[in-house]
C-alpha cells in the first residue's frame, strides 16, 4: 500500500495512491491525515488496505496523482531522528573535516534530532540564502514508526517500522564545522528536509524489504547528470531495527516517529572510498563524499556544492524502472 498526502493545510489531505502511482483515492472517510492514521494504526490498516485494493480494481472514485500537488507525507511529525547507518560516509566526512574518527562508531550508531515542525514536499525548491552556506544533498531512507516502548529490542522496534520512503535532508556543510565545534550538535546547518511524494508500507515492499533493510539501488542525478546509483542494502552497518532500538534506550517513541539511515554509501570494490560513475563506480548520495575523494586524490575538492539554479532528483526504481516512491526533484533557490 502506498500513502501521501496532498497538499491541504498545515497536514496535509491523505490518499491511497495506485502502485503505478497515477492514480490516486481520497481516505478522508477513514482518516483525515496520515498523523491521524498512524495513530490509530491496528484499527484503520484494514480499512486502508481495501481502499487500496479498490483503487487498484478501479471500483471507486479515484483521480489522477500528481507529484507536484503532494506535500511531504508526513508534511510536519512529533519526531524527526537521523541516524548515520553508513559508517564508510561519516568516516569520509570525518576525514575531510580533519576529525578523527573513533572506533565506538561502527558499534554505537550515531543519531541526531532534526527540525519536524516542517518538511518539503518532493517538488518544493530548497531555499537557500547564502551560497556561501555549502548546500549539499543527502539521499537516505527513512522508515515511520508505531508507537515504540521504551528499552524496545532491535526485533520490536523492527516490528514498529509502518512505512518506508526516501528523503533529501539537505546539509549546510560549511556551517557544520562551528556548530559542532560549539559541543552541542546541528541545528542552523540542517534545514528541511524533502521526502519522497509516497510513503510504501513494508509488505508491499516484498523481498525488497529484508533485515530492516531496502534493497534498492538509491538513484541521484544533479542538473541531469548521473551522480550516484547506490545500493541501499550494501555497507549498511546499522539495520532499521537497530537505529530505532538506538532511538528508543531512554525513551518511547510515539507514532509517526521518522527514523532516517544517514547519507546511503557503498565502498568501491576494493574496500576503498567509492569512485564516481565516470570512473566505473556507483558514484555517491552527498557532494561531500566526492569533495572527500577528490581531497585524497588531488590535495584539494574540486566539485562544488549546490548553487541556485542546481537541480537534484533522487528516486529509487521496481524490476521494470518504474519509481518506488516517486520522485524528489528540487531546483535550489
Amino acid at each position: 500500500m502506498k500513502l501521501a498526502s496532498l497538499k491541504h493545510g498545515r497536514d496535509g489531505s491523505l490518499v491511497v495512491v495506485s502502485n503505478d502511482l497515477a492514480w490516486c483515492a481520497d481516505a478522508a472517510h477513514i482518516a483525515p491525515t496520515l498523523q491521524a492514521a498512524l495513530d490509530d494504526w491496528d484499527r484503520l490498516l484494514p480499512d486502508l488496505r481495501n481502499l487500496a485494493i479498490d483503487l487498484e480494481h478501479e471500483t471507486i472514485p479515484m483521480r489522477r496523482f500528481h507529484e507536484h500537488a503532494a506535500a511531504a507525507p508526513l508534511p510536519r511529525a512529533y519526531q524527526w531522528a537521523d541516524g548515520s547507518a553508513y559508517v564508510n560516509h561519516v568516516a569520509l566526512v570525518r576525514q575531510a573535516r580533519g576529525a578523527e574518527m573513533p572506533e565506538s562508531f561502527w558499534h554505537d550508531p550515531l543519531m541526531y534530532q532534526g527540525g519536524s515542525d516542517g518538511f518539503l514536499g518532493a517538488r518544493d525548491p530548497i531555499p537557500l540564502a547564502d551560497e556561501s552556506w555549502g548546500c549539499d544533498l543527502e539521499a537516505e531512507v527513512v522508515v515511520v514508526t508505531g508507537d515504540v516502548p521504551m528499552g524496545a529490542s532491535r526485533d520490536v522496534a523492527l516490528a514498529a517500522v509502518r512505512l518506508v520512503g526516501l528523503t533529501n535532508d539537505v546539509s549546510l556543510r560549511n556551517l557544520i564545522p562551528g556548530e559542532l565545534a560549539k559541543g552541542f550538535g546541528f541545528f542552523q546547518s540542517k534545514p528541511a528536509s524533502a521526502f519522497s511524494p509516497v510513503f510504501v508500507t513494508p509488505d508491499a515492499l516484498g523481498a525488497w524489504w529484508q533485515d530492516g533493510k531496502l534493497h534498492r539501488k538509491l538513484m541521484i542525478d544533479i542538473n541531469d547528470q548521473p551522480f550516484g546509483r547506490v545500493d541501499a542494502a550494501v555497507d549498511m552497518t546499522f539495520d532499521f531495527g537497530t537505529l530505532i532500538a538506538h532511538a528508543a534506550k531512554t525513551r518511547a517513541l510515539g507514532a509517526g516517529t521518522i527514523i532516517g539511515s544517514g547519507t546511503v554509501s557503498n565502498r568501491d570494490a576494493d574496500g576503498g572510498p567509492g569512485k564516481s560513475i565516470a570512473d566505473g563506480g556507483v558514484g555517491y548520495a552527498c557532494l561531500a563524499e566526492l569533495r572527500t575523494v577528490e581531497t585524497i586524490r588531488s590535495g584539494a575538492p574540486v566539485t562544488p556544492f549546490l548553487k541556485s539554479g542546481d537541480k537534484v532528483r533522487i528516486w529509487a526504481e521496481d524490476d521494470k524502472h518504474h519509481a518506488i516512491f516517486g520522485v524528489i526533484e528540487q531546483s535550489v533557490g
